[in-house]
């Protein structure tokens, strides 16, 4: 009735499953018949669907559901649910398919991109992290060799050809991150050649709204060396020894910091008694917030771990390590001399990406995740998906406790131990969920001491994570674990083996416990759906306390209520606000994401005009006709010279150019000479009035060299050292270049004009996009002159880029004017062209610190639509 109402009111997550439904029987009525095909048969049924359109009409997605069930069957020992082909057939529709945790979404998302690859679509299979995207893909090979389709994935050690090789096969697997890093690197290539993504064609994506609304707040970055990084380990030294209130004060949210005026005067003693406002000490300020924002707002093992004397920041909302991910300006650098490390590499930001930008490439995209429906509007308003629920294989008997709310920490900590006291005494797995790496740790630490041993999954051993996941559903086993999100291995009553599954069912299955309620409900669905996979028993509740931070930073008030003897306050209206702050939590997060999507709407507009522009330079002609047409005569010049060299080399003889670059060398060398007699005879005159500076230099060694031996008079002396002559380009006598020469020599000055032109388009972007970075950091200033920040943002950033093509245009053909040719090459590199010595990619946070004027800014908006 309410899927109905849904669909009446256009409202997200009302897919119609019926007309999917209606498939299953024909699908069953054929698995008779299928099962009595040899593989090789089963294989040719697969390849015929290769003729089918797409999408699917009815008796061929009957057809391919029906072989894909026998496939699994014979490869995976795994007939797909009813529910599961459900999936595929939503998937095939280009929808998002929520199907709870356990329900096999690996295996639905296998059958659908086969069903895509049979169809001669190329198939991206996204996932959260490295570890899902191997072992999906291997897990699922046996499936796919006998569907007649290939196999490859990607981690952050592949190698270029590796990657290559992984792209060019039907179905790729890769996680989200480094599918963004390998487009962003494409975007620098020189040669075609060297780019390993093929054109998109067809994304599923796991986890959809951890890739598509999480990651959606997080770019994607490629970085090119630019200069060594400077952080003060004076400056982290100094920081680390202010006061909280007295020496700087922290806002309510605990997202900025700034020094009172005791700070000030604290910092500028400590530094020798400088001002740090003056104009000669306009870099110091800086410092010292970085150094601030460091040692007080970025706390280790919350926000951060250290692990082989390295800081890893640590992924939010999935609670591990995040892979080449880093904070931006400087602040990466400040964490380093705070934990007194070395300081890692900085440099400039090459380009970048959203993950928004980066999905919405594909003209076919689908999605698949246990928690969609919480994020229907947001899937439906940022990627135009609509959500399929997809009912669970078996009723879900998991009871679900609600939530618990204590006056403190201390006391919440006193009620879970407690539970899990109980519980335990039972035999019933637990597993108790947190919020950070600390929290999992002191919380751990606190269940020893009470006599119960547990194992601890968080970013320090995130590399053992599916072992530890694995037997977390054994009989009496206690795990603390930070978010549960993409963790990809399933919790099985009774241990990996399952071996003590019927003692487990009995006592109750997998209690699940929340230490706190996460800034998203989807986050606490995920935790609570690890209990009651496949019909199994099993519970969960949270426990929350009113100095959490959810409450603090999203509640309206957190005092007058009244606490029992043992802290627990029960009141409606008190257990009532835990929802409305996650709801506050859960806005806040959806401003940031609309934010990061409107300004990066300008941006990657101007974006694809440099990127069409740069595959025309890349791929055609385009850079060389435009030079040619600039600079016609150096052109010509340039493939003249490069022609007779290559005639002179195959001769046997020395090149014009060689006798070029020691006329030149000479000439310079004279030039110097020269220059430093003028100086000395200057210098001279100066002592004597005329004397010694009236007297004929003495003639240079080399000219004397240069006279001839019968001793010519000086008017033949006085021809030879003549500007004019010696300007004159000698006659050429070499060899004739033939038209095989002269076609080397248009592809090298070809190569040249294109690498020229690249080079200053992606020069220019750099800059560009340094521009719009520092635009964007003060743009929220023009709130207090009640202007709107993003209109502002569009109305400068629009005019700056209207030049954009032209001028590097024009500074390609003055470059293109300076090449030289040497030995029958053109070397660009000796005027500048030069790529960074090395390149990095690392995802960074969307302005990780909000400022004072955009948090009232979100604040006013936000009284103003209540």
């Amino acid at each position: 009735m309410a899927e109905s109402v849904r669909r009446l009111l256009g409202k997200p997550g009302a897919v119609d499953l019926r007309p999917y439904t209606k498939l299953l029987s024909a699908i069953e009525a054929e698995e008779d018949g299928l099962r009595e095909l040899s593989d090789a048969e089963l294989n040719e049924k697969a390849i015929e669907l290769g003729n089918a359109e797409l999408p699917y009409e009815r008796g061929d997605l009957v057809m391919l559901c029906a072989v894909g069930r026998e496939a699994a069957r014979r490869t995976l020992d795994e007939r797909p649910y009813d529910v599961q082909l459900l999936g595929v057939m939503a998937l095939l529709d280009s929808h998002v398919a929520e199907m709870a945790t356990g329900e096999g979404k690996t295996l639905s998302g296998a059958l659908a991109a086969a069903g895509f690859a049979l169809r001669g679509q190329r198939v991206h299979l996204l996932s959260v992290n490295d570890y899902l995207a191997k072992r999906d893909a291997e897990w699922m090979r046996p499936l796919y060799d006998l569907l007649g389709v290939t196999v490859g994935w990607i981690n952050e050690d592949s190698t270029p050809d590796e990657r290559r090789e992984a792209y060019s096969q039907d179905i790729t697997y890769a996680a989200v991150s480094e599918l963004g890093f390998d487009v962003l690197r494409d975007r620098m290539v020189t040669d075609a050649a060297d780019r390993v993504v093929p054109p998109p064609a067809v994304a599923i994506i796991d986890e959809a709204d951890s890739v598509l609304v999480d990651e959606a707040r997080v770019p994607l970055v490629l970085a090119g060396a630019a200069e060594s990084a400077a952080a003060d380990m004076e400056m982290a030294d100094i920081v680390r020894t202010l006061k909280p209130r007295l020496d700087y004060e922290v806002d309510g949210e605990g997202r900025n910091v700034q020094l009172t005026d005791a700070g000030i005067d604290r910092v500028e003693k400590a530094l020798g008694g400088v001002d740090l406002y003056a104009e000669d000490e306009e870099s110091r300020l800086p410092e010292v917030n970085l150094a601030l924002h460091a040692h007080v707002l970025l706390q280790r093992d919350i926000h951060y771990v250290v692990r082989d004397g390295e800081v890893r920041i640590i992924n939010e909302s999935r609670g591990r390590i995040a892979l080449l991910q880093r904070w931006p300006d400087g602040l990466q650098a400040a964490v380093e001399a705070k934990e007194k490390l070395d300081v890692s590499e900085t440099g400039e930001v090459l380009d970048s990406i959203t993950v928004q930008s980066l999905v919405l490439r594909y003209p076919t995209l689908a999605g698949m995740t246990g928690t969609a429906m919480a994020v229907a509007e947001q899937l439906r308003e940022f990627y135009e998906l609509e959500v399929a629920v997809v009912p669970s294989n078996k009723p879900d008997i998991r009871e679900d406790h609600g939530t618990r709310l204590y006056a403190t920490r201390e006391e919440k900590e006193d009620a879970l131990v407690a539970e899990v006291e109980e519980v335990h005494e039972t035999g019933r797995p637990v597993l108790i969920g947190t919020q950070d790496v600390a929290e999992s740790e002191l919380l751990a630490e606190r269940l020893r001491k009470a006599g119960l041993e547990c194992v601890v999954l968080n970013a320090k051993n995130d590399a053992d994570e599916a072992a530890i996941i694995a037997e977390a559903g054994t009989h009496g086993a206690i795990t603390v674990s930070t978010q549960m999100a993409g963790r990809g291995t399933d919790i099985r009553l009774g241990g990996s083996d399952m071996s003590d599954r019927e003692r487990v069912v009995d006592s109750g299955g997998l209690f699940v416990m929340g230490f706190g309620r996460y800034p998203s409900s989807r986050l606490d669905g995920q935790l609570r759906g690890r209990a009651g996979r496949q019909g199994d028993p099993g519970d969960s509740l949270f426990f929350v306390s009113m100095d959490d931070d959810l409450l603090v930073n999203n509640a309206p008030e957190t005092t007058g209520y009244q606490a029992g003897d043992d802290g627990e306050i029960t009141e409606e209206s008190w257990l009532a606000m835990v929802g409305h702050a996650q709801r506050v939590a859960e806005g806040q997060l959806l401003e940031v994401h609309r934010n990061t999507w409107r300004y990066n709407q300008l941006i990657d507009v101007q974006r694809e005009v440099v990127l069409e522009h740069r595959e025309l330079v890349l791929t055609g002609d385009e850079g060389d006709r435009h030079i040619r047409k600039d600079r016609p005569s150096r052109h010509g010049e340039l493939v003249e010279q490069v022609a007779r060299d290559l005639a002179a080399i195959e001769a046997g003889v020395e090149p014009p150019s060689a006798a070029r670059a020691a006329a030149e060398a000479a000439e310079r060398d004279a030039e110097e000479k020269a220059l430093a007699a003028s100086s000395e005879g200057e210098d001279t005159g100066s002592e004597d009035e005329g004397g010694a500076a009236e007297e004929k230099p003495e003639e240079d060694a080399d000219a004397k060299d240069a006279r001839p031996a019968d001793g010519a008079g000086e008017e033949t002396d006085t021809d030879s050292g003549s500007d004019d002559e010696a300007d004159e380009v000698p006659e050429y006598e070499g060899p004739e270049p033939t038209e095989e020469h002269e076609e080397q020599a248009r592809e090298q000055v070809r190569k040249a004009a294109r690498l020229i032109t690249l080079y200053h388009l992606d020069r220019g972007w750099t800059d560009h996009n340094a521009f719009l970075s520092e635009l964007r950091e003060g743009i929220h200033l023009r709130f207090l002159g009640r202007r709107d920040p993003l209109d502002e943002f569009n109305r400068e950033a629009v005019p700056v880029f209207k030049g954009f093509l032209d001028e590097a245009r024009s500074r390609a053909a003055e470059t293109f004017e300076e090449v030289r040719v040497h030995d029958g090459q053109i070397d660009v590199g000796e005027v500048g062209v030069k790529r960074p010595s090395m390149t990095w990619t690392y995802m960074v946070h969307d302005h990780p610190f909000s400022s004072p004027i955009e948090t009232l800014a979100g604040k006013l908006k936000g009284s103003k639509n209540d």
